[in-house]
């Protein structure tokens, strides 16, 4: 299975990115969010999912792992396929998709073409504790996404100790908004684990 291919933008669409990789033109189906982040780069690395059927072979390119999880996430669902979960991850981050999934939020798939009331439900219901023990942005998303290292280690530090990564996540993003002062990861975990066992 190919994890990812590195190589050189030659067109670039919505849609889709014709990627040259050692004089062979990769074409990768992609969602607006990583459109978005590619946009103003010529050399670039996509993580990748094949998608076999009998009658083609089609290489869908994610800017982030996260975003790739959340779609074979997706695709796992009973009724979506891959069309349907590009289109979600085209109209909502992954950060939103996550955190509507874990907040049972069904209105928010409204936005989202091809996806009905019944659909979201099942999403929903099949996703979300997949989604919460997840870690990166799939499971923290619901609080907002960080790129602090701290934060990221701290939330690691607490699910190894046994605490779910979402409620960990909450915990140490509630001191961090609720601090004004900086603080080193061993005081983040302290006081994550005051406010969790609390």
């Amino acid at each position: 299975m190919i994890e990812y291919v590195q190589g050189k933008i030659t067109e670039l669409f919505a849609d889709h990115v014709v990627i040259d990789i050692g004089g062979l033109g990769y074409i990768l189906h992609i969602s607006l969010q990583t459109h978005e982040q590619i946009a103003a780069a010529k050399q670039l690395k996509l993580y990748t999912h094949v998608s076999i059927k009998e009658d083609s072979h089609t290489l869908y390119g994610f800017y982030t792992k996260d975003e790739r999880e959340l779609f074979r996430l997706l695709i796992s669902v009973s009724g979506i396929g891959p069309s349907t979960a590009r289109i979600a991850l085209s109209s909502m981050t992954s950060a939103e998709l996550s955190s509507a999934i874990v907040n049972e939020d069904e209105f928010a798939f409204k936005r989202i073409k091809g996806i009905g009331p019944k659909t979201a439900k099942r999403i929903i219901i099949e996703l979300k504790d997949k989604i919460s023990k997840l870690g990166g942005v799939l499971a923290t998303s619901v609080v907002g996404s960080s790129t602090n290292p701290d934060r990221q280690e701290a939330i690691s530090a607490l699910a190894s100790l046994g605490f779910g990564r979402n409620d960990a996540a909450k915990a140490v993003s509630k001191i961090l908004k609720e601090s004004n002062q900086e603080m080193g990861v061993e005081e983040l975990i302290r006081k994550a684990l005051q406010a969790l066992s609390g």
